[in-house]
């Protein structure tokens, strides 16, 4: 084996996706270097650092610190102001619940909706993390619609409306709490999903689906009313969410998410959210669910 390994190289040796190895280099949690844009791995080093970590009793604890899952702006926000020192891997609701599941994040940010009972989140995690010692934190209460351009042209006043033949909708990536949702929402009102006129490419975050309406690449998406505002876009709020972040009960008191938390504490993280719209923060840090 060379003396210096790359990315995939690494992430074999260690037996971690590369994803995971990636965001760890990225927050200079073990040794690496970037040169000329490709991360690169001393591996002498990265065996002493392995070492190190199964000597203070660490390699069975989720790579640190990482919080995978669904995107908010809110909480992208809150992350680079607290100082809290977490690197985002946003990827989806079920993704981040996956990495938890995996030891790949310290905690997931997640939105789910479960049609069965009408709750959030929890019915989702008693599936994928039963017996794992998890905790749902509440971080907010968004409000998610139809996200349409200034004036709203198309005349869209409804979920019924999007299957009007010739309206281009940006959808989001299958394992988001956001396609989730709107998927549920199709059902509801009897629509097949063939019947709506998504684009070839979803969008991958919440931004994505303001910045296809703003720039006239779409007709219509789903998403929160903070990026319809953002952009100056019409919104047509059909749903209010509860938007949580799991983590394993110790998780909780370690110094990253202590930190972000008493950050969503503070008067500047309320006037920010107020500042943003479609948020209500009465509830962040309480407790959602401890199954």
């Amino acid at each position: 084996m060379p003396d210096v390994l790359t990315l995939k190289e690494a992430a074999a040796w260690l037996r971690l996706s590369e994803r995971a190895l990636y965001d760890l280099a990225r927050a200079r949690r073990l040794p690496a270097a970037q040169i000329g844009g490709k991360w690169l791995f001393p591996r002498a080093r990265l065996a002493s650092w392995l070492a190190e970590q199964a000597e203070a009793g660490e390699v069975a604890a989720p790579p640190l610190p990482i919080l995978a899952g669904s995107h908010d702006p809110l909480l992208d926000w809150a992350v680079r102001q607290s100082g809290c020192g977490l690197a985002l891997r946003a990827g989806g609701s079920l993704d981040g619940l996956a990495a938890l599941a995996e030891g790949q994040a310290l905690a997931a940010a997640t939105h789910l909706l479960d049609p069965d009972t009408g709750t959030f989140n929890e019915p989702a995690v008693r599936d994928l993390l039963a017996g794992r010692g998890v905790v749902g934190i509440i971080w907010a209460w968004r409000e998610q619609g139809l996200l349409l351009a200034p004036g709203n042209p198309s005349g869209i006043h409804r979920v019924q409306d999007l299957a009007r033949p010739g309206l281009r909708i940006i959808g989001r990536q299958p394992r988001a709490g956001s396609h989730v949702l709107l998927m549920h929402l199709l059902a509801e009102a009897g629509l097949r999903l063939e019947a709506i006129g998504f684009l070839p490419e979803p969008a991958l975050a919440e931004d994505e689906v303001a910045a296809a309406v703003a720039e006239d690449r779409a007709d219509a998406g789903f998403g929160i009313r903070a990026e319809a505002a953002a952009r100056g876009l019409d919104f047509v709020p059909l749903v209010r969410e509860r938007f949580d972040l799991v983590m394993r009960r110790r998780a909780y008191f370690e110094p990253p998410l202590q930190a972000l938390f008493r950050f969503a504490r503070s008067a500047g993280f309320a006037a920010r959210a107020a500042r943003m719209g479609g948020y209500d923060i009465t509830e962040t840090g309480q407790v959602a669910f401890n199954p």
